[in-house]
């Protein structure tokens, strides 16, 4: 059995992963000079500065299990959440969050009807929602946008959803399917109608659940044990990066393959199913014009435009699909500066911008104080966000005019006056996956033409799940499956 995955980003290497675990021979095609994809750390001047995703949702495990299978359990560092806060922007001014806002939901009464970030328009009928009756569907799907807007109207969309939602996905919460980004909140309206009813009814449903395991697991549970705490351990934080960066995974992973089944700066022109298998042909410098291989089965680990690319010639319709799912792209703009006090930040992770405020930045993350011990005593990391999918533009303009632009509106927000003493710019083109409305239709779509291709797999972002856990989930999927194939 040959494997060839195409693609070298979290998904493929642990596609190789599994592959080389169960030694199963495989080769990786990796067009860019190095591989992790869009995970990239560096270290300057002591501080980690993460050049794209700093972290993993906590409570999707794949990626600590992976991390601790590759011996850094130990680097595992939680997020900073006791001293959680993140501000809007709105008119200039940093606005919290409302105590009690459940990702969108508000769950509290006072802080509701007391934040500044609405209207008594807007309070008035989130004091309302808690009336909605049981909605019944047709299945059709909606945009998050019009969930939330039916539910707390315009401005929670343009001052909750839409910010929050940019900060993920990079993306117009006009766009994005409500059932595949919140199919939680699509479930709750079904059953219990009101959003902030339903989200009531599961939190107390958590902590019941939470409360009987800590009764089951004894009176050790309880009162300062060490490894099983239970209801005396420290709340689980809700991200988890790595102590030296988000690449001490991927190069923890990369240390665990063989070189010689690595092959960086070597594009894939085409794939081509065979009676024998899959011919995979590339055209590097290193692999010879127009060299090609023979492989039993076939990971495409890339993005849904790229995979939709090498199989046009093979299944137009499923390319079509593939190149359906829309993409953003984004800008991380990392500055150092060496004194924090002189910045006069506001306590809190940082803020988000809505769109309607007419800014560049989509929002600024406050790195030191999220995530402690990665940056040296007495410093600062800002990391800004850009592009997204009303900034396409951009990505084309300077590295120049972009810090400028940051630095002027950290100015206007934040009043901050003091000069970096490092900046980094990076672009990553078309990286981060829209799950537009009708995704789940066309995800089943796309699985049920590409498993009419014997030998071919798919993993990536762009099906079920954009984190770092959902991509490696995925790749060690395909990897899973194809060793029970063999």
């Amino acid at each position: 059995m040959r494997v060839a995955i195409i693609g070298g980003g979290v998904a493929g290497l642990a596609a190789a992963y599994e592959l080389e675990k169960k030694r199963i021979q495989y080769t990786l095609f990796e067009a860019a000079p190095r591989l992790g994809g869009v995970i990239n750390s560096e270290i300057v001047g002591g501080a980690v500065l993460e050049l794209g995703p700093d972290s993993f949702l906590s409570e999707k495990p794949q990626a600590a299990e992976l991390a601790r299978e590759l011996g850094l359990g130990g680097e595992l560092v939680g997020s900073n959440d006791e001293e959680r806060k993140t501000f809007i922007v709105v008119k200039n001014r940093l606005i919290p969050l409302p105590d009690g806002l459940m990702f969108l939901i508000p769950t509290k009464l006072i802080p509701t009807m007391t934040t500044r970030l609405f209207s008594w328009g807007t309070k008035l009928r989130m004091g309302m929602e808690l009336l909605h009756p049981p909605r019944k569907t047709d299945g059709r799907d909606e945009s998050v946008a019009e969930l939330v807007r039916r539910h707390y109207g315009k401005e929670a969309v343009e001052r909750l959803a839409d910010p929050l939602l940019s900060g993920i996905y990079g993306g117009d919460s006009s766009q994005l399917s409500a059932q595949t980004v919140l199919p939680k909140l699509v479930e709750m309206e079904r059953e219990h109608g009101s959003l902030t009813r339903g989200m009531l009814a599961s939190y107390a449903k958590m902590r019941k659940a939470m409360k009987a395991r800590a009764v089951s697991a004894g009176p050790s549970a309880v009162g300062g044990g060490q490894a099983g705490k239970g209801a005396g351990a420290a709340p689980r934080t809700i991200f988890t990066t790595l102590k030296g960066g988000m690449s001490q995974l991927t190069s923890a992973i990369v240390a665990k393959l063989n070189p010689a089944n690595l092959r960086v700066r070597t594009p894939v022109a085409s794939v081509e199913p065979t009676g024998a298998g899959w011919i995979v042909r590339t055209g590097s410098a290193e692999a010879g014009p127009a060299a090609e291989q023979t492989f039993d089965a076939v990971i495409l680990a890339t993005p849904a435009w790229a995979a939709g690319k090498l199989l046009e010639r093979v299944d137009a319709q499923l390319a079509a699909e593939l190149t359906a799912v829309t993409y953003s792209s984004s800008v991380t703009v990392n500055l150092v500066y060496d004194d924090e006090a002189a910045l006069k930040l506001p306590e809190g992770f940082g803020f988000l911008v809505p769109a309607s405020e007419g800014r560049s930045m989509l929002a600024c993350t406050f790195v030191h104080r999220k995530f402690l011990g990665r940056t040296p005593e007495g410093k600062a990391v800002l990391r800004a966000f850009l592009g997204g999918m009303r900034g396409e533009a951009l990505l084309a303009e300077s590295d120049a005019h972009l810090i400028a632009t940051v630095k002027r509106e950290l100015k206007e927000i934040l009043g901050i006056a003091a000069a970096p003493t490092a900046e980094r710019v990076t672009r990553w083109s078309r990286s981060m996956a829209q799950y537009s409305v009708g995704h789940n239709a066309r995800k089943a779509r796309i699985a049920e033409r590409a498993a009419k291709l014997k030998g071919l797999y798919l993993a990536g972002n762009a099906y079920d799940g954009i984190g770092i856990s959902d991509c490696i989930r995925l790749g060690k999927k395909a990897a899973g499956e194809i060793a029970s194939s063999n």
